[in-house]
């Protein structure tokens, strides 16, 4: 499959410089990936949110942890401290099956796979302070806690 996307990139890219005059700037077509996957717990329920005009939006956050030791120990078999960072993530679903399914079915604690994208974006708080935002729009998730795999 990827030597057909490439083979399908390269003859866009040789289409393009072919058909492409001398006045025109050289366009050069490059394949990028924006992928993100998160195995974590949902740190509350979903909520829905409309803005006027727009399609409906299903909003939640998922929890990650890392682990890792900080130090030897001072015996051989004494293990250093170990540590752990949790990170929350927002996860917005437009997409209207998924988002419907997540607003059913996600609910807080349950451990769940989020595969999507990452956006940044800005908007102005309630205190009319401008902020930036990072959220993964998903576009898959699978359920993973037994309760809510047998529901789906």
């Amino acid at each position: 499959m990827l030597r057909t996307v490439s083979a399908q990139i390269l003859r866009q890219m040789v289409r393009h410089r072919s058909t492409s005059t001398s006045t025109e700037p050289n366009l050069v077509l490059e394949r990028s990936v924006n992928r993100v996957q998160l195995l974590g717990r949902v740190g509350q329920d979903p909520v829905m949110r409309q803005v006027e005009g727009r399609n409906p939006v299903t909003i939640f956050s998922v929890a990650t942890n890392e682990i890792w030791r900080s130090g030897e120990g001072g015996e051989a078999n004494t293990p250093g401290d170990v540590s752990q960072k949790t990170t929350w993530h927002r996860v917005s679903v437009f997409k209207p099956g998924l988002r419907d399914v997540a607003y059913q079915y996600v609910k807080k604690g349950s451990r769940i796979l989020v595969e999507g994208k990452l956006d940044y974006g800005e908007y102005v708080d309630k205190n009319q302070v401008r902020r930036q935002a990072t959220t993964i729009i998903a576009d898959n998730i699978i359920f993973l806690s037994d309760n809510v795999r047998e529901k789906v």
